[in-house]
């Protein structure tokens, strides 16, 4: 009985040695920075300056086609709002076709996500009747989505952009018409940048 007593006693003391210890203070940071939500609205400020882009553009979307269509054009794009939004000029020829856009996309502190409006210059109702793509940036790559209507009927469409350097970036679109169990990409963008003559002198 006696020994049995003192196990008791020592099992005892152990537990509340165990509970009474502090926690390790890199414990600590790591639960802080596990629970430190991240702000994105800074994510677009890669875009900022002035482009020249190769395009690439599925000829038919939607219907099996694996023809592309390829052309060039520039983009310029403005912060706004100390970074909390800006605006994108784009400009392009294809196949005798002149095409000028523009591209506004807003931050939400909030959701912390971002909406893009698009709109072009024989459509200029930036994207109404169409609900902005919304998303937001993750380990460097952006995913941003919406419904709208296609050929008489709605689809998923998707934006994502990726592989973006101090210089470069890469963009993509696809429409899903399966509820987003597949994707056909359609429209492909490279951009580089066009450094100013500021740029060039260091």
């Amino acid at each position: 009985m006696n020994a049995l007593k003192y196990i008791g006693t020592y099992f005892l003391i152990c537990s509340t040695f165990v509970v009474l210890q502090p926690l390790h203070p890199i414990t600590l940071q790591q639960t802080a920075a596990a629970t430190q939500v991240r702000d994105g609205q800074h994510d677009f400020d890669f875009e900022i300056g002035t482009w020249k882009i190769h395009l690439k553009r599925l000829k038919d979307r939607l219907a099996g086609s694996t023809t592309w269509v390829e052309f060039d054009g520039t983009s310029v794009t403005r912060k706004l709002w100390d970074g909390h939004a800006n605006i994108e000029e784009f400009e392009t020829d294809t196949a005798g076709l002149h095409i000028e856009g523009l591209t506004l996309r807003v931050y939400n502190p909030q959701t912390r996500q971002w909406s893009i409006y698009w709109a072009n210059s024989k459509d200029p109702a930036l994207g109404q009747p169409i609900t902005p793509m919304v998303g937001e940036f993750k380990n460097g790559v952006g995913e941003f989505y919406d419904q709208e209507p296609y050929n008489g009927r709605m689809i998923f469409v998707r934006y994502v952009w990726s592989q973006i350097t101090q210089n470069s970036a890469h963009f993509e679109q696809a429409f899903s018409d399966d509820g987003g169990k597949t994707w056909e990409v359609n429209w492909i963008t490279d951009q580089t940048r066009v450094q100013s003559e500021s740029d060039k002198g260091h």
